[in-house]
């Protein structure tokens, strides 16, 4: 629980250049897969931004991925309605699709070729992205919610944590709350990510004390 945790206040500066020092010094001769987790209001989109270009700094090839531009059909997401949260803990992210154009690419025999982003929920079409190479050696920084404990392949998870309260504070979509407690009750993603990090107060982050950089 909250009370039984330990947390190091970090600014978000010095939280990511630790971050990408750790993920700039691997070894180069493959890929590094990097997911930021986190609900909306915890902004993981902006977060992997903020990663991504302290890496490129640090001289590494990067490629940008948003697990939003990996969903599947309206059809299939909102099968059971539009508001339904075990759908959209379940049904919304089409894992394979996800898998097999970008993690599995990334693989340590993967061949490198990236498909960005494959399904445009807004206009609910494919994309029709161009494949990219992302030179061996380069990271992949990707943002989404609810992405751990899917058996997704990475080299390194962050997971931007909000306590309960706070995300009912900070997120207009309601109804969506039940499958965010659930994530929390059942994956742990504070602890099961690499890196856990408490955004309550996004201006003053705090770092898990049991969490490498």
């Amino acid at each position: 629980m909250i009370g039984t945790m330990r947390f190091r206040p970090v600014t978000l500066e010095l939280l990511v250049d630790e971050l990408t020092d750790s993920i700039a010094a691997r070894a180069a001769a493959g890929w590094t897969r990097v997911a930021v987790d986190g609900a909306p209001p915890s902004h993981p989109g902006t977060f992997a931004d903020r990663l991504a270009e302290g890496l490129r700094l640090r001289g590494r090839p990067v490629l940008r991925v948003s697990a939003a531009d990996f969903l599947r059909p309206a059809s299939l997401r909102f099968e059971r309605g539009r508001e339904d949260p075990d759908a959209r803990y379940d049904d919304w992210l089409d894992l394979g699709g996800l898998t097999r154009e970008v993690l599995a690419p990334l693989a340590p025999d993967g061949t490198g070729r990236v498909l960005p982003s494959l399904w445009d929920a807004a206009a609910d079409r494919a994309t029709r992205a161009p494949y990219t190479d992302l030179p061996a050696g380069g990271v992949l920084v990707l943002d989404g919610e609810l992405l751990l404990g899917r058996g997704l392949a990475f080299e390194h998870t962050v997971h931007l944590w909000l306590s309960a309260p706070a995300l009912a504070r900070r997120y207009a979509e309601a109804w969506a709350l039940p499958a965010f407690a659930r994530y929390d009750a059942q994956v742990r993603p504070l602890h099961t990510a690499d890196t856990g990090v408490r955004v309550d107060d996004p201006d003053h982050p705090a770092l898990l004390d049991d969490s490498p950089v």
